[in-house]
């Protein structure tokens, strides 16, 4: 038995905390930190080790993300005192356009509260020549610094367990102690397999790879083509769980979920007259996107990432399966950050009280491949997609309390809802009562 699974280590004034990665979960956790220390009145110092620089155009400050925030994320980083500046957010998203084989329906916001921002994670794509956007990810890094804590512009290259502490190894700043280490980290195999070092029993999540590119066009054209609408594609392409065409600036976003993205896949998706159809014409999709990545996404989450005296979040250690990853950042972040200030940094802390919040994620993803093995079924299925178009296109002519099956698929593609609640909705019997009569009715007579 490991004996220091029973120690309790707590931090004091003056202790010092090594965050490595400055993506959103790292610098939630070093927001809430620092936010919760001064409640206590406990003096800390926190180092922010982040070697990309999140203002700069292309891969070098991108953080490969579709950049998408739901507004329920939007209304807790509000009451939490973080207000996303207008300069920011490149479009708000008020509807999603959904398409299929049989046709397309427009889903409106089911209510007026603030709409879903779509934000670059860096300071733009591949070519961008406007220099004067500005990153979401650098915006939050600017509020860690303003609460007090210290970017350092480089890598790690070694983790070092000592007696009273952990030491982090750098080339520029050299070997310095630290009394906690916060892994945020994203899915960087070399790096996780340093905290895996320290961390006896964690194991990495499990991982699979997506596709983003970014189509640039004048403003004007992204607003006569996609205006505020998100498109979102339910077709019967393999592979494809979800693909979505996100409107921004003078951009839009071309983002692939599902399994082991290649460039067949991605091929068949954006010859797919659906898609074409959406961009002016005549325009070759596959050669208009010069910024494009196949980055991976967590699908299940990381076993025990946590230790005396360290601690993984984010996508290092549990993520909303295909949705919402700035979303869980905020949620494991905070988290870890709440335990570590009021509870204590020892094995023991974590297993109590941070524990329980990855596992609800994971929980939560596991309903969620439900819903997505249902979806696959659908997509798979003429009879079933004519029903949710037909059953759609009648709702959004209610008043928006009444609109059951558009409500369950905004929580779907926005991330706004966990897993558990979207299904029940769409279990409620008289959703299920009208798609019945909508399958029957869509499929007898032309819509």
């Amino acid at each position: 038995m490991d004996n220091r699974s029973h120690q309790n280590i707590e931090l004091v004034d003056g202790s010092c905390i090594a965050v490595i990665g400055g993506g959103p979960s790292g610098s939630f956790f070093s927001y809430f930190a620092l936010e919760f220390a001064s409640r206590f009145d406990l003096e800390i110092d926190i180092d922010i080790y982040e070697a990309k620089n999140f203002s700069k155009i292309g891969a070098g400050g991108c953080n490969h993300c579709g950049g998408i925030i739901s507004e329920s994320l939007v209304q807790k980083l509000s009451t939490a005192g973080i207000v996303i500046p207008s300069e920011i957010i490149q479009r708000g998203i008020d509807s999603y356009t959904m398409h299929a084989e049989q046709g397309a329906a427009i889903i409106k916001t089911p209510s007026n509260e603030q709409r879903i921002a779509a934000v670059f994670r860096g300071g733009g794509p591949k070519g961008c020549l406007d220099t004067s956007q500005r990153s979401f990810d650098n915006f939050l890094l600017g509020l860690c610094e303003e609460k007090g804590a210290r970017i350092i512009a480089e890598k790690i290259s070694q983790m070092e367990r000592q007696e009273d502490g952990i030491l982090v190894k750098s080339k520029r700043l050299g070997d310095k102690k630290y009394d906690l280490v916060v892994g945020a980290v994203g899915l960087n195999k070399k790096t996780l397999d340093l905290f895996g070092s320290l961390c006896p029993r964690f194991k990495a999540p499990k991982i699979t790879r997506t596709y983003i590119s970014e189509f640039f066009f004048e403003k004007t054209t992204v607003d006569k083509y996609f205006n505020d609408s998100m498109h979102v594609f339910l077709l019967n392409i393999p592979n494809v769980t979800f693909g979505a065409l996100i409107p921004k600036e003078n951009y839009v976003t071309l983002v692939l979920l599902g399994k082991d993205i290649d460039k067949e896949v991605v091929a068949n998706f954006i010859s797919a007259e659906q898609v074409k159809g959406c961009f002016p014409k005549n325009l070759k999709l596959i050669d208009a996107t010069p910024c494009k990545c196949y980055p991976f996404i967590n699908v299940k989450g990381a076993i025990e990432p946590f230790d005396d005296r360290l601690v993984l979040v984010g996508d290092s250690a549990s993520s909303k399966l295909y949705k919402n990853g700035i979303g869980a950042a905020y949620i494991t972040g905070r988290a870890a950050a709440k335990t570590v200030i009021f509870e204590g940094i020892s094995k023991k802390n974590f297993d109590e009280w941070y524990r329980p919040v990855c596992q609800d994620i994971d929980r939560d993803n596991t309903v969620g491949k439900f819903i997505f093995l249902i979806t696959r079924i659908i997509q798979k299925s003429d009879f079933l997609k004519k029903g949710i178009l037909h059953m759609v296109a009648q709702e959004q002519k209610k008043e928006s309390r009444k609109r059951l099956m558009s409500s369950a698929l905004w929580d779907t593609f926005t991330g706004s809802a966990n897993y558990r609640d979207i299904l029940l909705q769409f279990l409620h019997p008289l959703l299920l009562f009208n798609f019945l009569q909508s399958i029957i009715y869509s499929n007898i007579k032309r819509i």
